[in-house]
């Protein structure tokens, strides 16, 4: 076996070991949430060592760090996909923005994204993530609705943020929600008159 075969092998072995962490972790901070998940737990589920989880992890809040970014970029493929399904662009960034709160409604979704990782990850490193998947996709959004005409002509990257901010402002809102389902539903025409408000040139 060549030297360059021999690590691809290596690297492809730690691939699979760090997303058999990843899924383990998934699976007990989404049912018992982050504080009440031990690391010993995680392991074994994984089916590795306790030292092969710190080989790639250096504790818990590293591990929770990969979760919550492959929550974040599963999130941003729904978002995605709910937006190309439609043809006109405005409607495909609605579309995209009510995938994201109907997936936000999933429990495992919201304790890991909401509830958990506030109390865990920084602002800045929250912002960090987030701006790699859906706020990246919410300025391309704004950028296709712009250049087809459909919303006037503005910096996109200040409008971006005010929006992304509110967005997840509403998400953790519906979490929080007694009936979360009717304050979905509240949040989504909210935004419907947004939308139109922004699309209105008059």
């Amino acid at each position: 076996m060549t030297r360059a075969a021999t690590r691809m092998s290596q690297r492809e072995r730690s691939e699979t070991t760090q997303g058999k962490l990843v899924a383990a972790a998934r699976e007990l901070f989404a049912t018992v949430g982050y504080p009440a998940t031990a690391l010993g737990a995680v392991s074994e589920k994984a089916g590795v060592t306790k030292g092969a989880l710190y080989h790639h992890y250096d504790g818990k809040p590293a591990l929770f760090r990969a979760v919550f970014e492959a929550e974040q970029r599963e999130l941003a493929r729904t978002v995605k996909a709910a937006a190309e399904r439609e043809p006109d662009p405005w409607d495909g960034f609605y579309a995209g923005c009510r995938a994201f709160f109907e997936a936000s409604l999933e429990p495992d979704v919201q304790r890991i994204t909401l509830l958990d990782a506030p109390s865990v990850l920084d602002w800045s490193t929250m912002r960090e993530i987030e701006g790699r998947h859906g706020f990246a996709l919410m300025c391309a959004g704004l950028t296709e609705a712009m250049r087809t005409g459909r919303i006037g002509q503005r910096p996109v990257e200040p409008l971006a943020r005010m929006l992304h901010g509110a967005l997840c402002e509403a998400a953790m809102y519906v979490a929080r929600a007694e009936d979360q389902q009717a304050a979905n539903d509240q949040v989504l025409r909210e935004l419907r008159r947004l939308m139109r408000a922004l699309a209105d040139r008059g």
